[in-house]
């Protein structure tokens, strides 16, 4: 993005908050940081079934953590063809390890649907699909 070689980003969501909000794979956030610092447009394209209308915004959204050995460990090949796992981190190291992160809404440069591309905003997304743009 830096070197100007991406002219758009569009990723998915597994869940969008009434207000935009939308929550991803871990880093999908970073991509949209990074994009909003280049100047790069970012997109969500998503199907309505993930917008939760009852979730005033991402921060409602339960993250799932996954297990920290899966950062603390990794497994490979040793010289005579054995599969060892190896610890890459002090003993008393302790992860975190989040399987999904929220984007704000202010980030998103619009959501595509399959009704059309509305801004990441209640009243955007309350258009496109006949909603009450009210908070709950």
């Amino acid at each position: 993005m830096r070197q100007g070689r991406v002219d758009l980003c569009i990723v998915g969501t597994d869940r969008t908050a009434a207000n935009g909000d939308v929550c991803n794979k871990i880093g999908t956030y970073l991509k949209a940081l990074a994009a909003a610092d280049n100047g790069v447009p970012f997109y969500v394209a998503l199907p309505s079934s993930t917008i939760d209308w009852t979730l005033t915004d991402g921060s409602a959204i339960p993250i799932e953590e996954r297990a920290e050995e899966e950062v603390l460990f990794i497994s490979g090949l040793t010289q005579d063809g054995h599969m060892q796992r190896v610890r890459i981190a002090p003993e008393q190291t302790r992860a975190a390890n989040p399987a999904f992160d929220v984007t704000p809404a202010r980030l998103v440069s619009g959501l595509i649907t399959e009704r059309g591309i509305c801004p990441a905003s209640r009243a955007g997304l309350g258009k496109l699909f006949g909603k009450s743009t009210s908070a709950h």
